[in-house]
């Protein structure tokens, strides 16, 4: 779990009453739009604990449909998300659940993309509109967003760290936290780096185009 010192929680910039349970749902939803890069079709929000319970008085529901349409914690159209997630055609389901959780400002976000695709990502809100991704179409993961990210879905076989992390110096990165999470031996993981500077999509290209055990590359 990361630590936040008390610089890291005075505020952020933000539309609603709370910073954990509007900016922090809206910042959580957001990633979960990036991770899946595409267009959405139909989004499915469950909210877990304090978010589930007081989350209507704090507009954690509508926080929440606007990171899936893409619009940031400080957007003042936060407030219409419902209204614009009609106009986009984006089907949004929210689900205000009574099952525990470990942490009790928790979301579950299922994207359903245009060309079919889905992907499903649970995070927590922490406070001060921080967040943490736990889990990413079912792999355990934890990242913050706080730095640019690369999210990558590989096989684990040998040689793909270092092909990675090679492009990533070829374009004058620096990699500030990296972590590898994966199912088991040889099966499907999840390179997860985090970076001092934004990845350029050129690079992101050439990681793509390293062959087929590289499944997935989305930079958040």
């Amino acid at each position: 779990m990361a630590d936040y010192g008390a610089f890291d929680i005075v505020g952020p910039r933000m539309i609603g009453p709370s910073s954990s349970h509007t900016a922090g749902a809206a910042k959580l939803s957001y990633t979960a739009w990036k991770i899946a890069g595409k267009d959405v079709k139909k989004a499915t929000l469950t909210l877990y604990g304090s978010f589930s319970d007081t989350g209507r008085g704090h507009g954690t529901d509508k926080a929440l449909i606007a990171g899936i349409l893409g619009l940031k914690p400080d957007d003042e159209r936060l407030s219409s998300a419902y209204a614009l997630s009609k106009q986009k055609g984006v089907d949004a389901d929210v689900v205000f659940s009574d099952e525990e959780a470990e942490h009790p400002n928790t979301a579950r976000i299922r994207i359903e993309s245009k060309d079919g695709s889905v992907t499903e990502v649970v995070g927590v809100s922490v406070g001060g509109g921080n967040i943490l991704i736990t889990n990413i179409d079912g792999f355990s993961v934890e990242f913050t967003a706080e730095y640019p990210t690369l999210i990558i879905r590989q096989r684990d076989v040998p040689g793909i760290i270092t092909k990675v992390t090679g492009i990533l110096a070829d374009n004058g990165i620096n990699i500030a936290f990296m972590r590898v999470f994966r199912q088991g031996r040889k099966e499907d993981a999840f390179m997860v780096i985090e970076t001092d500077q934004a990845v350029p999509s050129d690079a992101v290209k050439k990681i793509l185009s390293l062959g087929p055990d590289i499944v997935q590359v989305r930079a958040v």
